[in-house]
C-alpha cells in the first residue's frame, strides 16, 4: 500500500513519523509534500528513502490512501486539485474536524475517511477519531483502523460528538500542558523550589499518573481517594481547587465550540460555492 501526505506541517509531519517509527509504513512506501517543498525534504534527512513529491497531485497520482494535512479552508482546493488522479479504489483521509465526511464525498469519488488525530499518536500513543465516509469500503475501513491502531487507540465517533472528542483528545495535551505550567510556576513562586527541579517532578509525576490509569491500577476517581487522606494536605488542596476552578471547564468547551461554529460556517460556504460552480 502506497501512502500519500499532503501537508508536512504540525499534524502532517508527527503522521510521517509516528508511521515510520512505529514501523506502521517503510519510509519507501510513502511519498510527501508540502506548499514549501523545503519543510518536507526535511524529513528525508532522517528517513532516508522517504520521497518528495512536487505537488498534491503528484503525490495523489502514487498512492492508494492520500492524506490531506492542510488547514480547514485549502481543503476544497486540494482536493480539486488531487480528484483526476483518484479513482473507486483509492482513498482520501481529512484530517480537519470542521470538515465532515458528506463534504468530502461531494468532491470526490473514492472512499473517504476523516481521522483526527493528536500530538501523542507521536509517542505511539493516544486516540485517533475516526468517521467513515457513507460510501467508504470495508477494504479501507479494516485496513486504516490496522494502520491507526500501530500508533493509537483508534475510536470510532459520530458526527454528533466532533468536537468535545477532538477537544479531548487533540486539544486536551496542550489544555494540560498550560495547566502543569501554572502548577510548577505557582510551585516556584509560593516556594523555594527552582524551576528546573520543580519541571522535572512535575513531568515525571505526570508520566506516573499515565501510567497508573494505563496499566489499570487505579480509576480517576479512586486513584484520588487513595492519595486524598482525610483531614490530610492533599484534601485541603483539592478544597482550594473545588473553590477556585468553578465553571473553568465548562467555559473552555464553550468556547471551543463557539470557534468550531464560526469555522464551520466558513467551511460550509465555501465548499457550497464550490458545488455550485460544477
Amino acid at each position: 500500500m502506497k501512502i500519500g501526505i499532503i501537508g508536512t506541517g504540525n499534524m502532517g509531519r508527527i503522521l510521517v513519523e509516528a508511521f515510520i517509527d512505529g514501523k506502521a509504513v517503510s519510509p519507501s512506501s510513502m511519498v510527501i509534500t508540502n506548499r514549501t517543498i523545503s519543510k518536507a525534504k526535511v524529513l528525508t534527512d532522517r528517513y532516508k528513502y522517504l520521497r518528495v513529491g512536487e505537488n498534491a497531485a503528484d503525490v495523489a497520482s502514487q498512492s492508494d490512501l492520500v492524506f490531506v494535512c492542510v488547514k480547514p479552508l485549502d481543503v476544497c482546493r486540494v482536493l480539486d486539485e488531487i480528484n483526476p488522479y483518484l479513482d473507486e479504489k483509492k482513498c482520501v483521509i481529512s484530517i480537519t474536524s470542521p470538515i465532515d465526511t458528506n463534504q468530502l464525498e461531494t468532491k470526490v469519488s473514492c472512499s473517504v475517511i476523516r481521522v483526527i488525530p493528536s500530538i501523542t499518536n507521536r509517542a505511539l500513543a493516544g486516540v485517533s477519531l475516526i468517521t467513515y465516509g457513507e460510501n467508504c469500503s470495508e477494504f479501507w475501513k479494516k485496513n486504516v483502523e490496522n494502520l491507526f491502531t500501530k500508533v493509537s487507540v483508534p475510536v470510532n465517533i459520530q458526527e454528533r460528538i466532533t468536537r468535545v472528542a477532538s477537544d479531548i483528545v487533540s486539544c486536551g495535551p496542550a489544555f494540560f500542558s498550560y495547566l502543569l505550567r501554572r502548577f510548577i510556576t505557582a510551585a516556584v513562586t509560593e516556594t523555594e523550589i527552582d524551576e528546573e527541579t520543580a519541571t522535572t517532578m512535575a513531568s515525571e509525576m505526570i508520566v506516573g499518573l499515565g501510567e497508573l490509569l494505563k496499566q489499570g491500577h487505579y480509576t480517576l476517581p479512586s486513584l484520588q481517594e487513595k492519595v486524598c487522606v482525610k483531614g490530610g494536605i492533599t484534601g485541603e488542596g483539592i478544597k482550594v481547587m473545588e473553590e477556585e476552578l468553578g465553571d473553568l471547564f465548562e467555559h473552555v468547551f464553550q468556547a471551543t465550540h463557539a470557534k468550531f461554529n464560526e469555522d464551520l460556517e466558513k467551511v460550509n460556504l465555501q465548499f457550497s460555492n464550490h458545488n455550485s460552480l460544477k
